[in-house]
């Protein structure tokens, strides 16, 4: 297990670090957190604890710490990562001050460091800024980004800390640690579909989109080339992932079946909807048309149980099963009729899971009869469990 120091400084992006040190925690690293004083004035040590797990260390002289932490600091990492590196500890790296705990860390490291500038775009582009940048090249120091767009100043330029993935990706790739799926197409559905009855009205459901889109996030995040086909939803589209936006059913068949032979992985967490009305009406049904509405359904294409039949030699199938009662037992039918390699299978009817949470709790089946029952949790954390058990069932198939 690789041990990840994250320095945060008093930059404005410190919030940005929370995301990136949560990163590394779901790739399984251990983080330690190391905060400025002027970071701590940002952002409170206690979520960096949260998502990291470790205590977090603010001052060289904290009564409660060893009096020579950032020795200790500094040989258990295996990376250092400053993230934002203000221009103050820019320029304190470059001339070797230590006045402060992270900057005798940074002194006191023989680890590879990372930082993730992040300023004003007149400080960017300042004579001395270039200058201490050269000098930290010069020493091995690898620099991320920054990115244009709208400072915090309300300016508009070069200066903005990078992207977390981008933050995440760099660390990798400075580890040799290539992301457990490199190399690989996957598919992700997500959202609902909706079936028109008019050119106001249609048939849906709840679903949000939430689970379908941890997904695809997680798996770009592990280094797949990501397909995410989309119902409408009301979702930041994931960083590095390529969107296929689609309304009904037929729509979204059409779509993943066609996609569906080149990808290693295909993930069905689309709530597609059962039924569509026989009849779409060319207007809007007016209130005083008829009397009484009835709006007679048929079954849509079952593109779950068609990619079943389709599957290509050591592609994985995965399945989503939606239900309100015997859990276990319909979804194992199922897994049995659609022809998957694994169910994910929740309980929407359980209070704050399901349908427009951002939690779940699911009951993983698989094809040999095995069943992982897990508790409630956020959907990216599922959506990162999920994946460990696809790769195990990519590397079964491999070695099969």
């Amino acid at each position: 297990m690789y041990t990840i120091v994250i320095g945060v400084t008093g930059g404005i992006a410190a919030y940005k670090a929370v995301e990136v040190a949560r990163r590394f925690s779901l790739l399984d690293f251990e983080v330690k957190v190391v905060m400025t004083e002027h970071a701590t004035r940002l952002v409170g040590a206690a979520t960096f604890r949260a998502v990291s797990g470790n205590r977090v260390a603010t001052a060289l002289f904290a009564e409660d710490e060893a009096p020579i932490q950032h020795i200790a600091l500094a040989r258990e990492a295996d990376l250092l990562v400053v993230a934002p590196a203000t221009a103050n500890i820019i320029a304190k790296m470059a001339h070797g001050l230590a006045d402060d705990l992270l900057s005798t860390t940074l002194l006191a490291t023989r680890a590879p460091v990372l930082i993730a500038p992040a300023m004003n775009r007149q400080m960017w582009a300042h004579a001395a800024m270039r200058s201490n940048l050269e000098v930290l090249r010069r020493r091995g120091v690898e620099i991320v980004g920054p990115e244009s767009g709208s400072l915090a100043c309300g300016e508009e330029g070069e200066g903005r800390m990078a992207d977390p993935d981008d933050i995440v990706a760099s660390a990798l790739n400075i580890l040799g640690v290539s992301g457990s799926l490199a190399g690989r197409r996957v598919l992700v559905t997500a959202g609902g579909t909706r079936e028109p009855i008019d050119p106001v009205r249609f048939v849906g459901n709840r679903s949000s989109g939430k689970m379908g889109y941890a997904l695809a996030t997680a798996a770009r995040r592990m280094g797949a080339e990501v397909v995410l086909v989309s119902g409408p939803v009301n979702i930041e589209v994931p960083r590095g992932v390529d969107l296929v936006e689609v309304e009904t059913a037929e729509e979204m068949g059409r779509e993943v079946l066609a996609r569906a032979p080149s990808c290693s992985v295909v993930v069905m967490a689309a709530a597609v909807a059962d039924f569509t009305p026989a009849e779409v009406r060319g207007k809007k049904i007016k209130k005083g048309d008829r009397g009484a509405l009835r709006v007679e359904l048929e079954r849509t294409r079952d593109i779950l149980k068609e990619l079943g039949a389709s599957k290509g030699a050591g592609q994985v199938l995965v399945g989503f099963a939606a239900e309100t009662e015997e859990l276990t037992q319909s979804a194992r039918a199922k897994l049995e009729d659609k022809g998957v390699d694994l169910m994910v299978a929740n309980d929407v009817s359980v209070p704050g899971s399901g349908f427009d949470s951002d939690y779940n709790q699911a009951v993983l089946l698989f094809r040999d009869g095995r069943s992982t029952h897990l508790d409630l949790m956020p959907k990216t954390e599922l959506a990162t469990r999920i994946w460990d058990e696809i790769l195990g069932l990519l590397q079964s198939s491999t070695q099969g």
